[in-house]
């Protein structure tokens, strides 16, 4: 009986494996275009528009990486606090979406492997960088989605004690 449930387990997971549809660049492509307002193309880079919201979809399928960036500003000209809130916010509200900053911008990005995106999750990358770029400065979320926690930060940091920093 446990080979008979062992081989059903194996034909399953071989069976989902086999029917399931690798995401490619031009499915990518496709997806980047029903979704926005505006494209121009070049594969495996994508810019678009959607409500006046910039983005940039750069795809590697040789190393299975992609990744959705939208550039919000200069990241000299933003003050601690909004640096602070931003790295609270990739903790408990922008969910797949993180802050992030490159090249004096700070980006809202998705980075995900190529390969494994379905299409509703190439959406709602979308989606979640598109809110984390709008909301930026205020909610700092992607999502209604928001994991609790202190949403101020602390005025002084703690003093960790070193015993507590051994066991980790």
């Amino acid at each position: 009986m446990k080979k008979l449930y062992a081989s059903l387990i194996l034909i399953l997971a071989f069976s989902a494996s086999v029917s399931s549809q690798e995401m490619t660049l031009t499915k990518l492509g496709t997806i980047l275009e029903r979704a926005s307002d505006s494209i121009i193309s070049q594969k495996p880079q994508w810019r678009f528009i959607i409500r006046d919201v910039p983005f940039i979809t750069i795809a590697d399928s040789t190393h299975n990486r992609m990744r959705i960036i939208s550039p919000i500003g200069e990241s000299d000209k933003l003050n601690e606090e909004l640096k602070t809130a931003s790295l609270m916010a990739n903790f408990h509200t922008a969910l797949d979406v993180k802050y992030a900053i490159s090249d004096n911008i700070l980006w809202a990005v998705f980075i995900h492997p190529l390969k494994e995106l379905t299409e509703d999750q190439v959406y709602d990358a979308v989606s979640q960088v598109y809110y984390a770029h709008v909301n930026f400065g205020t909610t700092f979320s992607s999502t209604s989605l928001v994991f609790p926690g202190n949403r101020k930060p602390p005025e002084k940091p703690k003093k960790i004690e070193r015993k507590i920093i051994k066991k980790i």
